[in-house]
């Protein structure tokens, strides 16, 4: 497949034994800060503040994305290649993931208390390995399957304990997490930085949907509700409202940027333990979690799989079990 072999190339050399890891290393704790006060961010901004709007609270973190870039651009800082019709075609499918990834992570966050959203996000893992398969070919050791399903395991175990049922917040959580793994999948295979690079990626996908994301904002009454809203003179309130603006900007690019150097798996579990560590704060801060055995085991085992699979991604390429076909069908995931 001519897009997966272009879009491979780049991630090869980065994953050749010779280069230092430390990209690799930095660009997932990167974007596991990223991930992890976003979401902190915004479940305040949400909830903490009762902001009743969250689509406009995306159309912000693009708004914010495409002046950060365009900017930055015209001064010469970053590049990426201008507007032709072809661009759209090259990103295709994922505007439409993109903002189905916004609308529902967003949603999400407010329906669900911290940890039980954590636990229904470790979903995101067997899709992602699942689409990587389908679409990009890879294949992964037992040892890795292994340790993703610890992490499944320990969700499941988790979630049998929750006392506090929402069904839209664990429909909208699922279709996050099917967003999610899509978005990160497909972002992999379209960073050729011999098309439109990191940069274009991010700066085209907001482009692309911050009109259709106005609109739906528009006919759900989500701008109506952002507009009446009283707290706009609020100092605290519009600080945090910026912040989490420019923490949209710096997920989306830390994400694609941990996609470079990493695989889409390895993205997803950076975000499982990071959310792991999200629902341990919870338990001692926030008064909105419930506290069960099961829980808390179910946590702990999806702690151990994630820092389990790290394990093994950090020390795969001096691991002689892996096959060969295996380090050519996975170059980004042996981070």
């Amino acid at each position: 497949m001519k897009g997966r072999q272009e879009e491979e190339e780049p991630g090869a050399s980065a994953a050749a034994p010779s280069p230092s890891p430390l990209p690799k290393l930095f660009s997932a704790l990167f974007y596991g800060i990223c991930s992890f006060f976003i979401v902190l961010v915004n479940k305040t901004v949400l909830t903490a503040y009762r902001f009743p709007s969250p689509l406009f609270l995306g159309v912000g973190q693009m708004i914010t994305t495409i002046l950060i870039l365009y900017v930055s651009k015209l001064n010469k800082i970053i590049h990426f290649p201008d507007f032709d019709k072809s661009i759209p075609r090259k990103l295709f499918p994922l505007p439409l993931i993109y903002v189905g990834n916004h609308i529902s992570g967003l949603s999400s966050t407010s329906k669900l208390s911290l940890p039980m959203f954590t636990v229904l996000r470790k979903f995101t893992i067997p899709l992602t390995l699942l689409l990587e398969v389908l679409v990009l070919g890879k294949r992964y050791p037992l040892s890795i399957i292994i340790s993703v399903a610890a992490i499944i395991l320990g969700a499941f175990i988790a979630a049998g304990s929750d006392l506090a049922f929402s069904l839209e917040g664990y429909v909208s959580v699922l279709l996050n997490d099917l967003f999610t793994a899509a978005n990160g999948v497909y972002t992999k295979q379209k960073i050729d930085p011999k098309e439109l690079g990191k940069y274009g990626v991010i700066f085209y996908n907001a482009c692309f949907m911050i009109i259709p994301a106005v609109i739906i904002s528009f006919f759900t009454g989500d701008l109506q509700q952002a507009t009446g809203f009283k707290q706009w003179t609020n100092v605290l309130f519009l600080l945090q409202f910026l912040l989490s603006c420019v923490l949209g900007f710096l997920l989306m690019y830390s994400t694609v940027l941990c996609c470079h150097y990493n695989s889409a798996l390895t993205t997803t579990v950076v975000g499982a333990i990071k959310n792991v560590s999200i629902a341990y704060i919870g338990m001692l801060v926030g008064g909105d979690y419930i506290f069960s055995l099961l829980n808390f085991i179910g946590l702990n085992i999806c702690m151990a799989g994630g820092l389990r699979y790290s394990f093994l991604t950090i020390r795969g390429p001096d691991n002689p079990k892996n096959s060969t076909d295996e380090e050519k069908a996975m170059p980004g995931a042996k981070s």
